[in-house]
């Protein structure tokens, strides 16, 4: 498997627009041009990919952020309900685990190409 098939994802949901469309557009990360992803640079935006890596992160910890100021709300008893905090924690692991699976399978193609010889 190269690098970049290992790349493939699809646009989950809760990803911004302009990235879910360009992943759309592409039929996901597999189908780019190798030159998009060539030197850590995205094409998705002009932005760095580690510009992009840590936008998503912050995203995942503002869920999270969320998740457990609901989850104080209700325990408080707050206006929030509780169907809505276990939501907005549901969502926050989600994103975390999409968040851990996308690092998982960077690594693992970072180890391909390390190991292939030159």
């Amino acid at each position: 498997m190269s690098p970049i098939s290992a790349l493939h994802l699809a646009a989950p949901p809760g990803l911004r627009p302009e990235l879910a469309d360009r992943l759309g557009q592409a039929g996901g990360l597999r189908d780019l041009k190798e030159t998009e992803l060539a030197g850590g640079a995205a094409a998705v935006s002009g932005q760095s990919f580690s510009d992009l890596f840590t936008g998503l992160a912050r995203e995942v910890s503002a869920k999270q952020a969320a998740a457990g100021e609901a989850a104080r709300e209700v325990l408080a008893g707050g206006a929030v309900n509780l169907h809505q905090a276990m939501i907005a924690m549901e969502e926050a692991n989600v994103s975390f685990q999409l968040m851990v699976e996308v690092r998982n399978k960077l690594l693992e193609s970072y180890q391909e190409l390390m190991r292939m010889q030159v």
